[in-house]
């Protein structure tokens, strides 16, 4: 047999072989190793590969001797190799393991903000008395949102200190001051007789304090049918108050003037709710639909009358729920939301 093969050079290959596949202490090493431990770069590969140049009649034995050691190598691969894949499955499930016991993390929930929701309270009155529910743009014409409602050149409220104006000026665009151009839409678009609710944002050029906005929320209504009169709008804003106030509310009109209506009325409503104990507040404004406003509709005032109303939304939250401060209304704060139940 050759020098290089024998018996002795067969075990050394073996134990040294053997060594390297003990030595791995994962399953990646394992894998890195296989190559030089029972791959074609093995000794006993190596020594294997000498058989061919043996003499016929010593090929044999050399074959049982290489064949014996690659064999107890690869069994001894094997059972490492299983050992430690056992060891990484074991360490990826731990990775993975869910610790049931732990407290969970809860995201605390939305809210919906309480003006949405007295809208909607709102809306709900209305549309139960056979009302529908009426929208428009933000960004109005000037004529829907003065010259239609009455308001003359000069009127104080078209200034620009008091509406927003879209430049140009010329284009006659502005961010509506108030909901009641909805209201001279809904006349134009609408059959009649025509009981519409209008809520939505309006803007004007206040500063934010505690008790104004730039931004806020109207709710306007428009009646026009053939027969109604200021009874009517009594009774409709009694039966609103009372939804909104509890049972014991009543109102009182007094008189005023706004260029869409005539007669006008300020109305206030008798709170028995209110903090500091029960008392008048101003709520809105309200009136017979001014006549000029019917003909610029193109509805005929000997025919029809209508009456209409308006109050603002943050007004009504504040003094219906003790608000002190609009700040608190407009900086995004769930906690505010969440003290008045509305968690959804």
């Amino acid at each position: 047999m050759s020098e290089q093969l024998t018996a002795e050079t067969v075990s050394q290959a073996l134990a040294s072989s053997l060594a390297l596949v003990q030595k791995a202490d994962n399953f990646q090493d394992l894998k890195a190793i296989k190559a030089s431990a029972v791959g074609e770069e093995s000794p006993l590969s190596k020594l294997n590969a000498l058989i061919k140049s043996l003499p016929n009649d010593q090929k044999a034995e050399a074959g049982r001797l290489v064949g014996a050691a690659r064999a107890e190598l690869n069994a001894a691969f094997a059972t490492k190799e299983s050992e430690l894949q056992a060891v990484a499955d074991s360490e990826a499930l731990e990775l993975e393991r869910v610790d049931i016991t732990a407290y969970p993390r809860v995201a605390p929930k939305g809210a919906r903000h309480p003006l949405s929701l007295l809208m909607d309270s709102i809306s709900d009155v209305f549309i139960g008395m056979g009302w529908e529910i009426a929208d428009g743009p933000e960004l109005e014409n000037e004529w829907f949102n003065f010259d239609a409602l009455n308001f003359h050149p000069d009127h104080p409220a078209r200034a620009m200190q008091d509406t927003f104006f879209v430049a140009p000026v010329d284009n006659h665009l502005l961010l509506r001051t108030h909901t009641s151009p909805v209201q001279v839409r809904s006349l134009l678009e609408r059959e009649l007789p025509l009981y519409v609710l209008c809520p939505g944002r309006v803007f004007r050029t206040d500063e934010l304090d505690a008790t104004h906005t730039p931004v806020f929320h109207q709710v306007e209504g428009l009646a026009v049918d053939k027969g109604l009169t200021m009874s009517d709008l009594k009774g409709t804003l009694e039966h609103f108050a009372r939804v909104m106030f509890g049972p014991e509310a009543k109102i009182r009109l007094r008189p005023s003037f706004f260029p869409f209506t005539e007669p006008s009325a300020e109305l206030d409503v008798w709170h028995p709710g209110a903090k500091g104990g029960a008392r008048w507040v101003e709520w809105g404004g309200c009136g017979m639909v001014n006549p000029n406003v019917l003909l610029a509709a193109g509805i005929d005032p000997e025919v029809y009358t209508g009456f209409a109303f308006g109050m603002g939304i943050e007004r009504t939250l504040m003094f219906r729920n003790g608000v002190r401060d609009m700040h608190d209304m407009v900086e995004a704060d769930a906690r505010f939301s969440q003290q008045f139940g509305s968690v959804i």
